[in-house]
């Protein structure tokens, strides 16, 4: 067996971090976490895809093993295909903060991701979905967006910068929900409280790991409570500034196998 990591769990986000902009894997991620594996060491997955989004991507990996999903609020086990763990956000409470929302900043276009393996990704008129590869069902109108539980809002505003979106989305909604920013053009509403991180621990706890024993590596803003947890926080190049603030270092792009160079370096 190859010699072992310093970090035994690899924590990565998926888009803009591991997946090119085509969404797929390189060669070289696939080689360099095949090596990982081979050290010893645990891939895990922290996204803000919900589970059923995750499953094809984790066949690509070959991974049996756990998943982070929904921005924290989904531990996935991928050998078992179920959830064993997750928070929905509550319905009532959603629109109550789209409504205060839409008070400040005009009409928004949301999304939901509904709970479940088999959760669908439903989007009213107007929304636009910022991964068009991703599948996605198209509804009548927003009160159709709560026939089942959901693990979270999407939201995208027709002229307002996601900065700006995020952070009026803040100021607002209180102690509805938490806010975060995933992505262009992914502002999400989740249960309060829940963030990559508080996934990320209950998967380390599952694998009787801990924070000092984790690399993590992130693109966006939803990341930052990932890298506060973890022992070493890695952003890519075509990361947020506000997560390049709180790295530890930074690596190459996603388009330029960011990830491969540091476990490259790491496994020497």
């Amino acid at each position: 067996m190859a010699a072992p990591l310093a970090y035994a769990l690899i924590a990565t986000d998926l888009d803009g971090t591991l997946l090119r902009g085509d969404d797929t894997l390189s060669d070289r991620s696939l080689a360099v976490l095949a090596r990982v594996a081979a050290a010893g060491a645990r891939h895990l997955v922290v996204t803000g895809r919900p589970a059923p989004r995750v499953r094809p991507l984790l066949d690509d990996l070959g991974s049996k093993g756990l998943a982070v999903c929904g921005q924290g609020a989904q531990l996935y086990d991928a050998g078992a295909d179920r959830l064993l763990w997750s928070v929905t956000l509550d319905r009532e409470l959603a629109e109550t903060a789209l409504g205060k929302i839409e008070a400040e900043v005009g009409q928004v276009y949301a999304a939901v991701d509904q709970d479940g393996v088999d959760g669908l990704t439903l989007i009213e008129p107007g929304y636009l979905m910022p991964h068009p590869t991703l599948p996605s069902v198209r509804v009548g109108r927003r009160d159709d967006l709560w026939c089942e539980p959901i693990s979270k809002v999407l939201l995208r505003h027709p002229d307002l910068a996601d900065d700006e979106l995020a952070a009026t989305a803040r100021s607002v909604v209180g102690s509805l929900a938490s806010v975060t920013m995933s992505g262009p053009g992914t502002v999400e509403l989740q249960p309060l409280g829940i963030t990559k991180a508080t996934g990320l621990a209950l998967a380390a706890r599952h694998l009787g790991l801990t924070p000092s024993d984790t690399i993590a590596f992130g693109d966006m803003p939803n990341d930052i409570p990932m890298f506060d947890w973890a022992a070493h926080g890695v952003a890519m190049a075509n990361a947020h500034p506000e997560l390049k603030a709180v790295a530890d270092e930074v690596t190459s792009s996603n388009e330029d196998d960011g990830i491969a160079l540091v476990l490259e370096r790491l496994l020497g």
